[in-house]
């Protein structure tokens, strides 16, 4: 059987409704590939799943949705991966309910990266939304992959700040990867298929509904090292992915805020069952044990203070008083993309305060 074949047997699997993950996992179990369980017969998938399933797997007529599928997945830079596939995300067969089969849109190759997911909020604070920008771009810059859900508020922030910098960052959605949701969010989903990847285990077509979302929760949480939660109330999603991160073996992080914020609610309660308290993306990255990613050196002319992107050199061209981000520029000869990450870390590290009027101000001697 050829790789057509092959996949569509797959899709064939996965394109029954009443078939769900945990079934198709018994019949995987017990004949192996789809390709096998579709000869094995009525009585012996019977004998698997139950007679009313076994005749609902033989008996559903699904070509349409298959060859919907499969050019679906003719489009440039867009995949379906089985179980089976070398690029199926690792991670994510160490979960209990591992997806049979994965849409996605973009990069392939961030799939079996260490990852981090960054969720919180659909309805966050402006120091939320800064948070969640400046500790996934300082993370992102690390190495680590951002995971996100594409939703409104701190999950947009999360993904947002992964563009800023290396473009690592995975949005796991909660529809078919046909439909983008929320349309608010779409020019971002865009941007995020382009330079990262969009994931789903929904079929095409399939729309939002409230029950998708705890499952794509589990995606998040499960394809990461750890989750951070940066601003929740108490009844927030994503306290769901927490809790499901803490079940898969996962670290839970939380950024503690104003105890009179309602959206700083949810973290705390978090913090107090057991959450690691997060002020700087160092904690996060002290508690993974992974070392800061080496920055390439950035060409810098002659006599400029700054002869690579290292923190220390931005510093010595900040002095003590305070500085733009134009003079940072004009001392170090570095562009404003470079020296705007290299003041994130800083100001993360709790090296530089950032003032009223764009300004910023070393507030260390290191």
């Amino acid at each position: 059987m050829g790789a057509a074949e092959s996949l569509a047997a797959w899709l064939r699997l996965t394109l029954i409704p009443g078939i769900g993950g945990k079934t198709q996992r018994k019949l995987l179990t017990a004949f192996g590939l789809p390709e096998a369980i579709f000869a094995a017969g009525y009585a012996s998938i019977a004998g698997v799943i139950g007679g009313k399933a076994a005749r609902l797997l033989l008996d559903t007529d699904n070509r349409a949705a298959v060859a919907r599928a499969l050019a679906w997945c003719e489009a440039p830079h867009q995949h379906l991966l089985t179980l089976a596939d070398a690029d199926y995300p690792q991670a994510l067969l160490q979960i209990a309910d591992p997806p049979t089969l994965l849409y996605v849109r973009g990069r392939l190759d961030l799939l079996n990266e260490p990852a981090l997911a960054v969720v919180g909020s659909r309805h966050p604070t402006p120091q939320g939304i800064s948070n969640a920008e400046r500790f996934a771009a300082a993370l992102a810059e690390a190495g680590l992959t951002i995971a996100s859900g594409l939703a409104l508020g701190i999950d947009a922030a999360a993904h947002r700040g992964a563009l800023r910098t290396s473009a690592n960052t995975v949005a796991f959605i909660g529809t078919g990867s046909d439909r983008l949701y929320p349309a608010a969010n779409q020019p971002l989903a865009l941007e995020i298929a382009a330079r990262g990847a969009i994931v789903s285990e929904f079929p095409l077509g399939v729309p939002p509904t409230a029950a998708n979302f705890p499952r794509r929760n589990r995606l998040i949480s499960g394809f990461s090292r750890g989750a951070l939660i940066v601003e929740a109330s108490v009844d927030s999603g994503s306290l769901i992915t927490a809790r499901l991160a803490a079940e898969q073996g996962r670290e839970v992080f939380a950024i503690p805020g104003s105890i009179h914020s309602p959206h700083s609610r949810g973290c705390h309660k978090l913090i107090r069952e057991g959450a690691k308290l997060v002020e700087t993306v160092q904690d996060i990255l002290d508690e993974l044990s992974w070392p800061l990613r080496p920055r390439a050196a950035a060409a810098a002319p002659a006599g400029a203070c700054a002869a690579s992107a290292q923190d220390i050199g931005l510093l010595s061209c900040m002095g003590y008083d305070p500085c733009s981000l134009d003079a940072l520029v004009q001392r170090s000869g570095l562009t404003a993309d470079v020296v705007s990450v290299m003041l994130l870390h800083l100001e993360l590290d709790g090296q530089v305060a950032a003032l009223p009027g764009g300004r910023y101000q070393r507030i260390s001697q290191a």
